[in-house]
């Protein structure tokens, strides 16, 4: 147990007087999360920016205009200069630019059976949010039209909303960037560490002791589950600090899938490090490894919105289920026995890397 013990605090040591192994375990993630967090963190909803030219004036237009405003979709802004405003469209500072003719309010007094015409201008290099725009801009006229004209349907909706937790991209990216740290961590850091001990001699040296292997994988377990369990915290104190994420779901079921996390993650690693001849080559495995995942695991991206021919494969990914057991413990609060398939599937992982580790380490 003292063994134990002694090689647990050794390797947290190892850690903390690294200074690369503590920038990219501990501020890579954080400067990450900051920088995407700070883009994107608040991208939940989607609103239409547009732009409106009145050369009417009249109370009619007016009417028009506040219509557009009353419309939490629309973000409405008036300008005076047509030029400038398509300028301002073919930068995409507009999704589209509506010209409001003179006359239009008497037109719509002398009640002509010819509809008035609105010139609506929209950016053709960017069709879908342009799409988006028009579509919004003609129902909100087409309801103008029914007004004035007193119209009343025959069939009509009865929206009944349904009240949805108000989330944020940043919500959606943090537990990826702790899912993300953990296979880093593990899967990549085991790799190159256990290659480069059995380089040294290290290993063979600690088999010639006393010191049984069990031991030794439990110190280094242990040690790593410590450091990720710290690295979690530190992210999310920071998010909460910052971007006011928050744990809606249990703590000690987040704690769990941190470390089946780990510990299917270290598995893989130590896969790695029985196959790689040394350390030079222990990188670029582990990294042949890794970087499909990133993508391909919902760590920046969601999973569903992947093309149907990658949803087989990414379905069996344990990073894919990582992020997903993380994000529903977090932002849903989903219980820990809900999310079966997910923390089956990591001890899945873990059950078949270890005995493959088993059969692939090698001391020396």
């Amino acid at each position: 147990m003292k063994a134990y013990w002694q090689l647990t605090l050794a390797q947290l040591r190892i850690f903390g007087r690294n200074r690369q192994v503590l920038f990219f375990t501990l501020l890579f993630p954080i400067i990450l999360m900051l920088t995407l967090g700070s883009f994107l963190g608040n991208s939940g909803g989607t609103t239409i920016s547009m732009d409106v030219i009145d050369h009417d004036g009249s109370p009619e237009s007016q009417q028009l205009i506040s219509t557009f405003k009353k419309n939490q979709a629309i973000e409405v802004n008036k300008t005076k200069d047509v030029k400038a405003a398509l300028e301002e469209l073919k930068q995409d500072d507009y999704q589209v630019v509506m010209e409001i003719p003179s006359g239009y309010g008497e037109s719509l007094q002398s009640g002509q059976s010819k509809p008035v015409e609105l010139p609506v201008y929209y950016n053709e290099t960017n069709a879908q949010a342009s799409q988006l725009g028009l579509t919004v801009v003609n129902a909100a006229v087409d309801q103008v039209s029914k007004n004035i004209e007193n119209y009343s349907p025959v069939v009509a909706v009865q929206p009944k909303g349904v009240r949805s937790l108000d989330l944020g991209y940043i919500d959606f990216l943090v537990p990826g960037i702790v899912a993300m740290m953990i296979m880093n961590n593990n899967m990549n850091g085991v790799a190159g560490q256990i290659s480069a001990w059995r380089e040294r001699g290290i290993l063979r040296r600690m088999q010639g002791t006393r010191l049984k292997a069990s031991t030794f994988i439990s110190a280094q377990i242990t040690a790593r589950v410590i450091l990720n369990g710290l690295q979690a915290l530190l992210v999310l104190i920071v998010a909460s600090l910052l971007f006011h994420v928050q744990v809606n779901g249990s703590w000690l079921a987040l704690l769990t899938f941190v470390i089946l996390g780990t510990l299917a993650f270290m598995a893989i690693g130590f896969i790695i490090a029985g196959l790689a001849k040394n350390p030079e080559s222990a990188g670029p495995i582990a990294g042949f490894a890794s970087f499909p995942m990133l993508f391909l695991g919902g760590v920046f991206f969601p999973i569903n919105d992947m093309p149907e021919y990658l949803q087989p494969f990414v379905n069996i990914l344990p990073i894919s289920h990582l992020s997903t057991a993380l994000r529903e413990t977090m932002n849903v609060g989903t219980s820990f026995f809900e999310l079966w398939p997910h923390w089956l599937t990591l001890a899945g992982w873990l059950t078949v890397s270890f005995f493959i580790a088993s059969r692939t380490f090698r001391w020396e």
